[in-house]
């Protein structure tokens, strides 16, 4: 569940040991559509240790993965994806969604995991100065899905097509006799 906290522009996200999570980080599509957008943990004030990058603009559907993290770039709608799966509890810890250009580095959110052990495990923050909403974000649909049904379709149409074919050249044989 994210918590966005406004006066620390930070989102905190709470997970389930062995859970999934997903974090949406939006951004301006027309500024920042040809930067390289990546996810990173953050070590210590100054070092950010980078975790995946996503693909470039011009493929913007794939989505790339290290490990049980992924993330795929939405350029049309402005929006950067990371999902991370099979979380441990050393997953825990502050991360950034950034955007880099020719040197420079902007950070698109800074989200702040908490990974549960256990469902009935709670953890109260230490009250938020200005919680926003809090809400569950579902995972981004698995392209391998979308191809398989669209393989099956476009061979389902092909052979429906090659069926008309042939009953329309026997139509034809039997006419001409």
């Amino acid at each position: 569940l994210p918590a966005p906290c406004a006066a620390e522009n930070l989102t905190v996200v709470y997970g389930i040991e062995g859970g999934t999570i997903s974090v949406n980080c939006t951004y301006n599509p027309w500024q920042q559509r040809w930067r390289e957008k990546s996810w990173c943990k953050q070590i210590d004030k100054s070092k950010c240790q980078h975790v995946v990058s996503a693909r470039r603009f011009w493929l913007p559907f794939l989505r790339n993965r290290n490990g049980t993290t992924s993330i795929s770039d939405n350029v049309h709608d402005g929006v950067l994806t990371v999902t991370m799966r099979r979380l441990k509890k050393q997953d825990a810890g502050l991360y950034q969604c950034k955007s880099d250009y020719l040197g420079e580095s902007n950070t698109l959110r800074k989200v702040q995991v908490k990974v549960l052990t256990d469902i009935l495990e709670t953890q109260t923050p230490e009250e938020p100065r200005a919680v926003q909403s809090v809400s569950s974000i579902p995972p981004e649909a698995d392209f391998t899905v979308f191809y398989t049904i669209s393989g099956f379709l476009v061979i389902k149409f092909t052979v429906a097509v090659l069926i008309f074919i042939m009953g329309m050249s026997r139509k034809h044989r039997k006419t001409e006799q």
